[in-house]
């Protein structure tokens, strides 16, 4: 009786990258053709591109039924979409790949053959990039400000979400009722046995990135909202401080008013600059406590991740 090969899905979540979803299609199938012991498919799940890829992702569909297509019925961002497409593959093991070749196609051999020994999840760790330094800088130190805020057993460092993920943790993700998940903190907080692998992030192959800075600071907000409570409490130690060090200067103003009462002024400066620099201390936390609310206002709402358009070769 022959024995079922295992079947892997791999997973590129995609917007405007007509330049790449053609050479990702080949780059995966070369990797699979050396490795005949498994089968497998390609999904793609598109949010709404506004150029080529999906008609190109439509004709590929046509000749490959290895790839199949999710088309998303408008843009639901960088957070939904991804994690839809995740609890749809039906694989074995589930590895995760964007579209523009950072995550290397040829690192899928290592994913599976620490799988294999038993690790239910096995993710790739950028060490270093060939992207521009000063985003690479700036990622890390996110990363490493989140860690200190969140424990560091509560996040990865250096992690993008590339990495493969055994059906069993998928099953996990499916039972979730969380509108909008932050997923790089799910592979932790689980608890799945993982390995970590090590890599250098290449240049994106075509076209230009799709993350900006509000791309960018609504991950970080969620990384932090989700695993960390450090900010409230930071907004309630710096206010007890701040009154103390207030109501010390104000008696010593007033010390110093009654034993220099005719020479001593104390002018407008010191009082402006109080004024506009606690001000500034309320405004930060208020917009801080208002991420807090703003997650909570997302969750009650139980709204679904994405509503799709179509889907081809399903």
């Amino acid at each position: 009786m022959e024995t079922r090969k295992k079947h892997i899905s791999v997973l590129t979540a995609c917007y405007n990258e007509e330049e790449n979803v053609a050479s990702l299609v080949v780059a995966v199938a070369e990797v699979f053709k050396k490795m005949p012991q498994y089968t497998y498919e390609h999904v793609f799940i598109d949010n709404s591109s506004a150029d080529k890829t999906v008609a190109i992702l439509r004709e590929i569909a046509k000749t490959d039924k290895n790839v199949k297509v999710i088309v998303n019925a408008r843009n639901f961002g960088h957070i939904r979409s991804p994690f839809h497409g995740l609890i749809q593959c039906k694989g074995d093991a589930v590895i995760s790949l964007v579209a523009d070749f950072q995550d290397p196609p040829e690192m899928i051999e290592k994913f599976l053959s620490k799988w294999e020994e038993g690790f239910k999840i096995v993710i790739g760790i950028k060490k270093s990039s060939k992207e521009n330094p000063l985003m690479f800088a700036v990622r890390k130190f996110f990363y490493n400000l989140l860690a200190s805020a969140s424990g560091s057993d509560s996040t990865i460092k250096n992690f993008t979400g590339f990495g493969l993920y055994d059906q069993q943790f998928i099953s996990v993700l499916r039972d979730l009722d969380d509108p909008y998940p932050y997923f790089r903190g799910l592979v932790t907080e689980l608890g799945f046995e993982r390995f970590e692998i090590n890599y250098t992030q290449p240049e994106r192959a075509g076209g230009k990135t799709k993350n900006n800075f509000f791309t960018l600071y609504d991950m970080a907000m969620l990384g932090f909202t989700n695993h960390s409570k450090l900010p409230l409490r930071l907004s309630a130690f710096i206010g007890f401080f701040s009154a103390i060090i207030s109501l010390l200067v104000a008696i010593g103003y007033l010390v110093y008013k009654l034993m220099y009462w005719d020479t001593f002024q104390a002018g407008t400066a010191p009082m402006v600059i109080g004024v506009f620099f606690f001000s500034s201390v309320q405004l930060f936390f208020i917009g801080i406590i208002g991420e807090y609310i703003g997650a909570i206002h997302t969750q009650v709402r139980k709204r679904p991740l994405v509503i799709e358009k179509e889907r081809i070769n399903f």
